[in-house]
């Protein structure tokens, strides 16, 4: 049949040539597979006279993507279409998200979803700890626990503070222990990545009263674990008048939802995917996807911008920021 059509075999060759080594008529054939019988004969009569099969047609806006998809799907064979898709139009190439989900469809990167997509704008609102929507960063952190155990050093506990704004990730504190101790100390990274980021102190940016008291400046939203309770921990809060300490209801980890999903993050798209033997790998990993994620990785909750750009107010989180050609005029 190649020889015949001058090409190579399509699926109607294919299933031309079982149709011929089974003796079946082409009516019979036709309603076993559900083709029309029109169709098939069409088809016949077209590879009789040795006409060639159409297409493949030409896809000029994959192909044009082709390698720069590629490069940013097998540099992080976690991420979906829609952020590679994203990366894209940062390298300021123009093409559709369906044209990228195609094209690594036709590659085998693709990853599948076999799950229920979670509905997080209107979850994350209805479930907020906090009355008033944040504005700007260093508003509202979200501080919590998770663990990870590697292969050869035991189970480590990783404590880190995330703005709920802007997404940033301030820093991780790794230790065997979740205790008071800890909670404190990564919330002293937090304050000194957010003053690094800021170029000033953030008691030195709290507003004041008519008395000259300072006024809280950041929330931090925790959950009612034993560290949170402490005395020594509220003690801590305390002695920061541009901190303020609020714990969900108990029970309802969705309020601290936007902390839990930067650990799913980590977990699933870098510390799973590695062979983390001991706490200094799980140390520098999680330090290289916080680098990452904070300046690379393109966020769909920030209409695709970076955190880091958005938390400097290089980008807003309602605003795409691609890179766009410039259209002179023509006259």
């Amino acid at each position: 049949m190649e020889e015949v059509c001058g090409g190579s075999a399509g699926p109607f060759e294919d299933l031309e040539v079982i149709r011929v080594e089974a003796g079946m008529p082409t009516t019979r054939f036709c309603e076993l597979v559900g083709v029309p019988e029109r169709t098939w004969r069409r088809r016949q009569a077209r590879a009789r006279a040795g006409h060639r099969a159409k297409g493949p047609w030409p896809r000029p806006a994959r192909e044009r993507v082709r390698a720069a998809a590629r490069r940013h799907a097998l540099a992080h064979p976690a991420w979906g279409h829609r952020k590679v898709w994203a990366m894209c139009r940062h390298d300021g190439l123009r093409v559709s998200q369906a044209s990228v989900l195609r094209l690594l469809r036709d590659e085998g990167l693709l990853l599948e979803a076999n799950y229920q997509r979670e509905r997080r704008q209107l979850a994350a609102r209805s479930k907020a700890a906090f009355a008033t929507e944040p504005t700007g960063p260093n508003q509202v952190w979200q501080l919590d626990f998770s663990e990870f155990e590697t292969t050869a050093g035991g189970t480590w506990r990783l404590a880190g503070c995330r703005d709920y704004w802007s997404k940033y990730e301030l820093g991780w504190h790794v230790a065997p222990t979740a205790n008071q101790h800890d909670a404190i100390a990564a919330i002293e990274l937090a304050l000194a990545e957010a003053e690094r980021l800021a170029g000033a102190r953030l008691v030195d940016l709290a507003s004041r009263d008519a008395d000259g008291q300072i006024q809280p400046l950041v929330t931090i939203v925790t959950d009612n674990g034993g560290p949170f309770r402490s005395f020594r921990f509220e003690a801590f809060i305390a002695t920061h008048p541009e901190l303020r300490h609020v714990r969900t209801r108990v029970r309802t980890p969705g309020q601290n939802g936007s902390r839990e999903r930067g650990f799913g993050s980590l977990k699933y798209e870098k510390l799973f995917c590695e062979e983390i033997d001991d706490v200094l790998d799980l140390v520098q990993h999680a330090e290289n996807y916080r680098t990452e994620y904070n300046t690379v990785r393109p966020h769909e909750a920030l209409a695709w911008n970076r955190p880091h750009d958005v938390h400097v107010g290089l980008a807003d989180p309602l605003i795409p920021n691609f890179p766009e050609p410039e259209i002179l005029p023509t006259t």
